[in-house]
């Protein structure tokens, strides 16, 4: 490699690691590439999306047992103002039950 090669190599990682990103060498089978590859460019965008697919993939991968109240915490994040739900619940009269 020339120094000018070699400067642009050094320059091309100094922005990405500028960004927020890195460079690394993976060893997986070859019939995993594109899915490697595609988890990748999906993770360096960092959106909710990012976030989600790390998500799964570490539960996945993790020896831990997965955590009790997931369900809740799950449901409390979810937005209910713009959702328009009606929760009032209709007061009638006990019934009659002949035992």
């Amino acid at each position: 490699m020339t120094s000018s090669q070699k400067r642009a190599v050094q320059n091309y990682r100094s922005r990405l690691g500028e960004r927020g990103l890195a460079r690394f060498e993976v060893l997986g089978l070859n019939e995993d590439k594109a899915l490697l590859r595609s988890l990748a460019r999906h993770l360096a965008e960092d959106g909710a999306e990012a976030a989600r697919i790390r998500d799964v993939v570490i539960k996945t991968i993790s020896k831990e047992p997965s955590k009790k109240g997931g369900v809740i915490a799950a449901l409390r994040s979810f937005p209910l103002e713009d959702a328009e739900l009606d929760l009032e619940r209709l007061r009638t009269e006990p019934r009659e039950i002949d035992l």
